[in-house]
């Protein structure tokens, strides 16, 4: 029998501790690693993308450090809505994530296309072999920085002219491709969520997350 212990806000650890009951008055301590999951918004990011896919990883015990290109750790996104970060960018820059997650939004998107701090972590993840996932207008990001080419993707509806000649570009909810995954917008960003737990994490976890918000397909 194991007892998962609870995920709390100050938990800072990257490892959770779990004890394993394996036989009467036989206790063992396991180890198991919290996955990480990097964020990034920029003034102009999709706001629903971003607290969405951020809400659905916290929800699958996935550490997400929400980290903004702004000097101002508020970011004001794409409908007026400010979303306070974790962390700024530069400061985020040299740390290893499981996952690093690209918002839609037209002008975040037109960021992190400019940001050479950006195009470092994209190729660097890349590089390293871990996931990379962006949304609605972020993929434009993936080609500027030149990541990915000729894989399987998409995107919001009005990119695909920008992305087609690069990449095989599919227009499902959310595609995945190794280890990029793409979606459409704001409406797809809980299958998006829950698409990066199940690679993340597992399809039990997913399941049971999206079972949990009442999420139905």
């Amino acid at each position: 029998m194991s007892v998962l212990c609870p995920l709390l806000p100050h938990f800072a650890q990257s490892v959770c501790r779990i004890p394993t009951v394996l036989y009467a008055n036989v206790k063992y301590i396991a180890s198991m690693a919290k996955k990480t999951a990097i964020l990034l918004i920029a003034e102009g990011s999709e706001e629903m993308e971003a607290v969405i896919t951020a809400d659905v990883l916290r929800r699958a015990g996935v550490e997400v450090t929400v980290t903004g290109l702004t000097e101002d750790l508020c970011v004001k996104c794409s409908r007026d809505v400010k979303i306070c970060a974790d962390a700024k960018l530069q400061d985020a820059i040299n740390q290893k994530f499981d996952v690093v997650i690209m918002p839609g939004g037209l002008g975040g998107s037109k960021a992190f296309i400019s940001s050479a701090e950006v195009g470092k972590l994209l190729q660097q993840q890349e590089k390293e072999n871990r996931l990379i996932a962006a949304i609605c207008a972020a993929p434009t990001a993936l080609k500027a920085h030149g990541i990915a080419k000729g894989k399987k993707i998409t995107s919001y509806p009005a990119m695909k002219d920008e992305l087609k000649d690069d990449y095989n570009y599919l227009e499902d909810k959310v595609v995945t491709d190794g280890n990029l995954i793409t979606s459409r917008g704001p409406a797809t960003a809980f299958a998006f969520g829950l698409a990066i737990v199940e690679k993340l994490v597992d399809k039990d976890t997913a399941d049971n997350v999206a079972k949990a918000m009442l999420y139905a397909e």
